[in-house]
């Protein structure tokens, strides 16, 4: 989550706000094939365009550079390994604090197109309005295809003197983003020449491309992608994104839905290697991770449960700081093994505004598509995700003793269980049958507990004694006092059980 919200805050440092004050209505140089060359104390930087991918933006640009619209303004905002941003007039001489947020009169719409983000590129910064970009531009110094398809690429940078200059630029002192020594990075004048002119430009190439495909309509936001091998849809509105997968853990799709309360809602798609794995072990690799933030009081486990043989579902509460003002996040994740990968959906949001968005999860999870599975296949894949709104299900005992004093004890049990038991081989074989058996019949019950508040107060009444006996499995550390242990908490339950009633039953016949 933490680097989900880091990835989208680095996004803001691209935003300048309207601040109309300037026109473009000037005629460019008349040139076959232009570069513009920004002459600076660091050096220069030539910028080649791809008209065929952005014809707006790149007339718009060579129109201010021809006006000398952007000589005296500054590279504002400094980010090394991200990117460098300039084109502000308010840089001239404006007031510091208000750099970032001027701009000409006239906007242009989005241009969005498949060339990636990669070291060099030219892109034009924006507001959230996607057809509010003005005179601000980014140069990426470090490949950064989390902007892909959401920012609007024109150009790259040209000549090998450009690229050093740009790391010139990124390596000078900052504070925050913002340069110590403004005059070093002014730009000072401004050029417009035919592209066969300049004498050390780099041979053109190509421009990499990405593979995935993000189209909309009124109805609905498709995500397609050849690369990560998916397909889905995200809810009307809500901003896609591929961040940098920093991590085999980091998602490699989110969708963000507009901020509510101070929070942006988030859908998220995370896809790992499952070679060889099974959906058990999956969901032990998994819950490993989350006790580290259970133990640290961070977060709170309301419910898992194994939806089909190969999707697993966790709902869970977490608490953070912001602002010094304490968040719940309530978060949703579900598992799919398919095709030796693991394909995990995730949805957050706050506690109180999280149901307003399930439906909308519930949507995306339903159009989920794994381009390489045959459709018949995909259909299955599809049923056994959405099986679960139309059946329920669930834990009976997470359901049982849910919002009680118990729920600590539950989750106590979830972290012995994947501490301790599922550490040996006896444990795990154990957990295996269990899950089986214990599915077999959980979903069922645990429904007639949400049906019937009673039955649900009886089975957690019923209960009690099982759990309180389970903690004595803490003590076990061996394989060999997992398996005493073990079989004593077995002999003692079918005594409580079955025993206990059996000798009641055959003393009241007696007694008759």
């Amino acid at each position: 989550m933490r680097r989900i919200l880091l990835l989208f805050s680095l996004l803001l440092f691209l935003i300048p706000f309207a601040n109309p004050s300037f026109s473009q209505s000037v005629e460019f140089i008349e040139t076959k094939d232009p570069v513009v060359i920004f002459e600076t104390n660091l050096g220069e930087i030539v910028i080649e365009f791809f008209p065929n991918d952005a014809p707006k933006h790149v007339s718009n640009f060579i129109t201010l550079a021809n006006q000398e619209f952007y000589n005296e303004t500054l590279f504002h905002r400094i980010i090394p390994g991200f990117m460098i941003q300039g084109g502000d007039p308010n840089t001239i001489n404006g007031n510091e604090n208000s750099w970032g947020t001027g701009g000409p009169d006239e906007r242009i719409n989005a241009e969005f197109n498949s060339i990636k983000h990669n070291r060099g590129i030219v892109s034009m910064a924006r507001s959230a309005d996607p057809n509010s970009a003005g005179s601000q531009f980014f140069i990426v110094h470090k490949d950064s295809n989390f902007l892909d398809g959401e920012y609007t690429v024109f150009g790259r940078i040209a000549t090998q003197e450009s690229f050093e200059t740009l790391d010139k630029i990124a390596a000078v002192e900052t504070r925050g983003d913002k340069p110590i020594n403004p005059e070093e990075l002014r730009i000072i004048k401004t050029s417009i020449l035919n592209k066969i002119d300049v004498t050390e430009i780099i041979p053109y190439v190509e421009p990499e491309r990405i593979e995935s495909e993000i189209f909309s309509t009124p109805e609905f936001t498709t995500f397609e992608s050849k690369e990560l091998d998916v397909k889905f849809t995200a809810p009307v509105g809500w901003l896609l994104q591929q961040p940098p997968k920093s991590t085999v853990d980091a998602p490699d799709v989110v969708a963000v839905g507009p901020k509510i309360d101070g929070v942006n809602p988030y859908i998220s798609l995370t896809i790992k290697d499952a070679k060889g794995k099974t959906l058990n072990e999956l969901i032990i690799e998994k819950n490993q991770i989350l006790d580290q933030a259970v133990y640290l009081n961070k977060l709170e486990i309301i419910n898992q449960e194994k939806l089909r043989t190969n999707v697993f579902q966790t709902e869970a509460i977490g608490s953070f700081i912001s602002n010094d003002v304490e968040l719940k996040i309530k978060f949703l994740e579900t598992l799919i093994l398919s095709n030796e990968k693991s394909y995990t959906f995730a949805y957050s949001n706050l506690v109180d505004n999280f149901d307003d968005g399930i439906s909308k999860y519930n949507e995306t999870l339903n159009s989920f598509e794994i381009l390489s599975v045959s459709s018949s296949e995909s259909k299955s894949l599809e049923e056994q995700t959405t099986q679960q709104s139309e059946e329920g299900g669930g834990c009976l005992i997470a359901t049982a003793t849910y919002g009680s004093e118990m729920s600590q004890q539950v989750q106590q049990l979830r972290e012995l269980r994947d501490n301790q038991l599922l550490q040996t081989e006896s444990g795990k074989q154990f957990m295996g049958m269990f899950n089986d058996i214990y599915y077999s019949f959980s979903p069922t019950i645990a429904d007639m507990e949400r049906e019937h508040p009673m039955f649900k107060q009886a089975v957690k009444l019923a209960i009690t004694p099982m759990i309180s006996s389970l903690s004595l499995m803490e003590n076990a550390e061996s394989e060999s006092e997992v398996l005493g242990l073990g079989l004593s908490v077995i002999t003692l339950n079918i005594g409580m059980y079955l025993g206990i009633p059996a000798i009641i039953i055959i003393g009241i016949k007696k007694r008759n």
